[in-house]
């Protein structure tokens, strides 16, 4: 038996984050939160991820260094990658009927830090 498809959405290394401890002027959140946003759809059109009704999504960040984190911190950043799949028509909302997450995790170190998405399809819920 097969189990749940699933994607791996890989957002180029280096890109300018959101951190909710920051206290940026809102020109450069607006920037950062465009700029997520497009690749995060640029990524899953490349990928051709078809439409989910429902998904559950661990978002990994990989670090560049292997200092002590709050991964948590990154939500803003993971927040605007789930409305770029959104914006693809991967999922038709990111609410709660759609969405299982994102659930944040630390992954390995990589050079210039990178968000990755891993998407898996759940099947839907009954009413």
């Amino acid at each position: 038996m097969n189990g749940p498809r699933s994607w791996t959405v890989e957002l180029p290394a280096g890109m300018k984050l959101l951190n909710a401890n920051q206290r940026a002027h809102w020109r450069i959140r607006s920037e950062r939160t465009r700029a997520l946003r497009e690749q995060a759809y640029a990524r899953a059109m490349l990928l051709e991820i078809p439409a989910l009704r429902r998904a559950h999504i661990v978002g990994e960040y990989r670090p560049p260094d292997r200092r002590r984190r709050d991964v948590a911190n990154l939500y803003p950043s993971f927040k605007a990658c789930i409305d770029g799949l959104v914006d693809a028509r991967v999922l038709p909302d990111d609410d709660d009927t759609h969405l299982v997450g994102p659930d944040m995790r630390l992954g390995e170190h990589v050079v210039s830090g990178q968000l990755v998405l891993h998407i898996t399809e759940l099947p839907e819920v009954a009413r």
